[in-house]
């Protein structure tokens, strides 16, 4: 009669074991996906026009966090801007990189003297409110939207802190038709 009686505290306290275990793993599992989210790789979704044609509404993104702890950004990134440069985050193209000049003539943008080549912008580019030309300050880069008729960027709100770069946009998720790396 004493061997039923182990075998079902066995059991239980087996079950009870396994319960824990698998309990102690998705905990695990949660936590190391939250630090990765906030600290390397996060999910972010496009909510404006300003980079058409390149981003539009709707579609998600996957940000790279990393990079720029450990080499600078590059011109032609897609950046997250997060900073006091604006009270909601940004998804712009970066142009110009500390120590650039930027200037704009006829509707063109122009880098240290060179019309600059950009097949993946919509509409002309004017100077806005941006004072040119422009030589972008130390720690500092200007950024502009694709869409550059119809985006709020470095012509309305300065140039942007380096330090307020969360990452850059390295992967288009979803729509399923455009998904892949990002240009």
């Amino acid at each position: 009669m004493n061997k039923p009686v182990e075998t079902n505290v066995k059991s239980t306290k087996s079950w009870k074991r396994e319960v824990r275990e698998w309990g102690v793993s998705i905990i695990a599992a949660l936590g190391v996906s939250m630090l990765i989210q906030t600290y390397a790789f996060a999910q972010t979704e496009v909510h404006n026009i300003s980079m058409q044609n390149t981003l539009v509404e709707g579609q998600r993104l996957i940000e790279d966090k990393l990079s720029y702890h450990f080499t600078g950004p590059k011109r032609g990134d897609i950046v997250i801007i997060n900073g006091p440069e604006s009270d909601v985050r940004l998804v712009k193209r970066l142009i110009a990189l500390p120590g650039d000049v930027v200037d704009i003539r006829n509707g063109k943008l122009y880098l240290n003297g060179e019309v600059l080549e950009e097949p993946y912008t919509k509409g002309k580019t004017y100077p806005l409110g941006l004072d040119v030309p422009l030589t972008v300050p130390k720690g500092e880069v200007l950024v502009l939207g694709d869409n550059r008729e119809h985006s709020t960027d470095s012509r309305e709100i300065g140039t942007i802190a380096i330090s307020s770069l969360e990452g850059k946009a390295i992967f288009r998720l979803w729509p399923l038709s455009q998904f892949g790396g990002l240009r």
